[in-house]
């Protein structure tokens, strides 16, 4: 196991590696479906993703899949914990090393809300958020800040007059709705079924808009 305070990478008996914060399972390499299927849901939503952010590394999954998306020219992953992006460099995480080397991948080391806030005016095309796992379920306290207004205006700014942010929890948020639904010109949360391992599971997607234009939900 590798620690480092309160992130933990540990390496189990079935040979998958497990991703801990603050004593929290945050994601595994044995079941990665929901980490892709969350990439090409919100790549969905949008008719020409060419620039993709990406709040929160995890092991690479979400990434991985948005760049399998040949639309997408440019995905910017905002990272906090400095040692995940070095276990991935590194090789720590064996997939790690060739997927952050992409030429299209930029990584920045902050926490997503400053860097939403920095952000000029449409410099993305989708601002996708998987911090934790959803408002409900927080990594750490301080990342509910995300999911109220002021962060989420900060979203919708970076994604300009035609983008999409997309907030992904692992169970129904109405509250984060009707936030959205203040903040955005339209809000929607979208349910999306997914079997994991034989069990299961609905998941959701929170959108929103600042036009009609690119909605294709």
């Amino acid at each position: 196991m590798i620690v480092d305070g309160g992130l933990a990478l540990r390496h189990r008996a079935d040979g998958h590696l497990e991703l801990r914060a603050n004593g929290i399972f945050v994601m595994d390499t044995r079941e990665t479906s929901t980490e892709k299927a969350l990439a090409t849901h919100a790549l969905d939503l949008h008719p020409q993703p060419g620039r993709v952010l990406i709040g929160g590394l995890g092991l690479g999954f979400t990434l991985e899949a948005v760049l399998a998306d040949p639309r997408v020219e440019q995905a910017t992953v905002v990272e906090i914990e400095p040692r995940l992006v070095e276990w991935m460099r590194t090789g720590r995480v064996p997939h790690g090393p060739a997927l952050l080397a992409e030429e299209r991948v930029r990584v920045e080391v902050a926490d997503v809300a400053d860097a939403l806030r920095e952000s000029p005016e449409a410099s993305y095309d989708i601002v996708l958020l998987d911090v934790d796992n959803g408002p409900g379920y927080l990594v750490h306290d301080a990342n509910g800040a995300l999911y109220e207004a002021p962060a989420l205006a900060d979203a919708r700014r970076a994604a300009g007059a035609h983008g999409t942010v997309v907030v992904w929890s692992a169970a129904e948020a109405p509250a984060l709705l009707e936030v959205m639904a203040q903040v955005f010109d339209h809000a929607e949360g979208l349910p999306y079924p997914i079997d994991l391992q034989g069990h299961e599971e609905t998941y959701w997607l929170y959108v929103g808009t600042a036009s009609s234009g690119n909605r294709t939900y």
